[in-house]
């Protein structure tokens, strides 16, 4: 059975992005995958201090151990695809899941590629404007490392309101996640036939 593990960057625990991650998960979990969310939006990971000890220690760790990070690395590890998640931020992704972005594909790189192959795929909720930059800057981590990365039949974007609602109103963003996870489970299946 394969497992997909959606990261949430929103600090906020029931919005827009994750109904999203929601629509996704459950369409997978019907094509019998496992799945699970952890959201670091809102926590305190940091950023990549650029201290080079995962290249000395290629122990599968980021030496930063004050943060949620290596937690979430372990369970990056565990998952066939992994699903990374974010709001638009002045059209970008929130810091945190940035932070996670940096730290996770230099971990990975330093100890032999540990993502290549693996299953990608971005989501992003937005307001306005910004989403397709956002997406690009989730995409630039499954590039780096090698990974399969898996689309829609658009860009998986999805509208909502700012307080966190209305993105189920976006039917042709919610019917894109309804498609993501079509395509994530036929390639999760012919890569673990």
């Amino acid at each position: 059975m394969t497992h997909v593990l959606a990261i949430n960057g929103s600090p906020r625990n029931n919005g827009n992005t994750a109904h999203m991650i929601k629509q996704v998960l459950q369409a997978l979990e019907q094509e019998g995958c496992t799945t699970e969310t952890v959201r670091i939006g809102g926590t305190d990971i940091r950023g990549c201090s650029a201290c080079y000890r995962c290249i000395e220690t290629k122990d599968r760790r980021c030496s930063m151990n004050r943060d949620c990070f290596n937690d979430v690395f372990e369970r990056m590890l565990n998952a066939d695809a992994i699903i990374l998640a974010s709001p638009t931020y002045f059209a970008d992704i929130t810091p945190e899941l940035k932070a996670l972005i940096d730290r996770a594909g230099f971990v990975s790189r330093v100890n032999g590629q540990l993502f290549r192959h693996k299953v990608g795929s971005a989501l992003v909720s937005l307001r306005r404007g910004g989403g397709v930059h956002a997406f690009d800057s989730i995409n630039h981590l499954f590039q780096a490392c090698g990974m399969f990365m898996v689309g829609s039949t658009y860009w998986n974007l999805g509208f909502g309101g700012r307080e966190g609602n209305g993105i189920g109103e976006d039917s042709e963003g919610m019917q894109n996640m309804e498609d993501l996870a079509a395509s994530l489970a036929y390639l999760l299946k012919k890569l673990h036939a």
